[in-house]
């Protein structure tokens, strides 16, 4: 019996304005067997390519031309706009957690944001462009860190024991229970029984999915930004 056909590589666009970035970025994914169809060092070009490739995922620079401000933002928000089964990966030279709750909206299945230096640990970089891909979420743990400390004396959060909090950065930063455990040192019970605190106290049901649980966590932390 033959073997099943092997899938399809996934396909990336890049979206950087710096060219040696750009081609660090696309030698990394084309050495880890991605297919990188596109590349522009301008975002309104990166939206036209995107729409014309339609890629698994674009990875995309915050700051580009024409304007050299959020102009990347912009065109990664309008892209998930028209091209929701496409990933995004916002990539920002500064943590600016305003910006990762722009691009997140009111879905946060396939979209991550990182700061530009994690791309120098390429694992950490396939493995967001990888859960993007997939629909999930990637959030760079400094980003996380931020918008959990925004805290209000009405804030539920304050709720939380500094365990569960550990627990909510990693859901939010996109982990599995076994990532979460792994990262913490703890097995996979003691994160359900935190996980479980968590909701509880947060006021949200739990879900039967790691996905959904990710996606109460991230609208949660959205209100919570909303009103700091």
């Amino acid at each position: 019996m033959p073997p099943p056909p092997a899938e399809p590589p996934r396909r990336v666009a890049i979206g950087e304005d710096d060219v040696l970035m750009r081609e660090g970025i696309a030698r990394i994914l084309a050495d880890a067997g991605l297919d990188v169809v596109a590349q522009s060092g301008d975002a309104e070009d990166l939206v036209r390519r995107v729409l014309a490739h339609r890629p698994d995922v674009v990875v995309v620079d915050v700051r580009m031309p024409p304007r050299r401000e959020d102009d990347g933002l912009v065109a990664a928000i309008e892209l998930r706009r028209r091209l929701p089964e496409t990933g995004v990966l916002i990539l920002s030279q500064f943590c600016e957690p305003a910006f990762a709750l722009q691009l997140i909206g009111e879905r946060p299945e396939g979209v991550g944001y990182l700061l530009k230096e994690r791309v120098g640990d390429v694992a950490t970089f396939l493995d967001a462009i990888a859960r993007v891909a997939a629909g999930g979420s990637a959030l760079d743990a400094e980003v996380v860190g931020r918008m959990l400390g925004r805290s209000r004396s009405d804030d539920p959060l304050r709720l939380l024991t500094p365990r569960e909090r550990a627990v909510l950065a990693a859901m939010a930063e996109g982990k599995s229970n076994v990532g979460i455990a792994q990262a913490l040192f703890v097995s996979e019970a003691t994160v359900e029984k935190h996980s479980t605190g968590i909701f509880r106290k947060l006021g949200i049901a739990p879900a039967s999915t790691e996905h959904r649980r990710v996606h109460a966590v991230l609208r949660y932390l959205r209100g919570t930004a909303g009103h700091s």
